[in-house]
């Protein structure tokens, strides 16, 4: 539920700042270029609210400035592959189909949720449970 609230936070994140760059009235920048920075935008506000909420338990003990790069440099590599994906979708969604700009957006967000909770909850903020074994932290 954590995880779902601070997507929530990034998703209004990375709208408004869609918004900012890619609307006429304001900068008016391509789209796909506004996406990977509004999508960054949001990838990092995620990894803070992440890290200092949602997975706080998960990275007791490990919250060294080399531990805490550890994970944002792997939160950047895993959501970067949805970034990616995220950006293509957008273009079929919005570039091809003429889906509103923003309801596209949403539809991308929404598809990627699902593999940026799981992969990051394998292999960003995983704890160990008795006997060494690996287990994923409860959303």
């Amino acid at each position: 539920m954590k995880f779902c609230l601070v997507g929530v936070s990034g998703v209004a994140v990375d709208m408004m700042v869609l918004h900012l760059l890619a609307s006429p009235a304001h900068y008016g920048w391509n789209v796909s270029f506004s996406k990977l920075c509004s999508a960054e935008a949001a990838l990092l506000n995620n990894f803070f609210w992440n890290e200092v909420w949602t997975f706080r338990a998960a990275a007791r003990g490990q919250r060294t400035a080399a531990a805490v790069a550890r994970r944002l440099w792997r939160f950047h590599a895993i959501c970067g592959i949805g970034i990616g994906l995220a950006v293509g979708l957008l273009h079929v969604f919005y570039g091809l189909i003429g889906i509103n700009l923003y309801v596209a957006n949403l539809l991308a967000i929404v598809l990627l949720t699902l593999w940026n909770f799981s992969m990051n909850a394998v292999f960003n903020w995983r704890v160990r449970a008795q006997g060494n074994v690996l287990r994923a932290p409860r959303a």
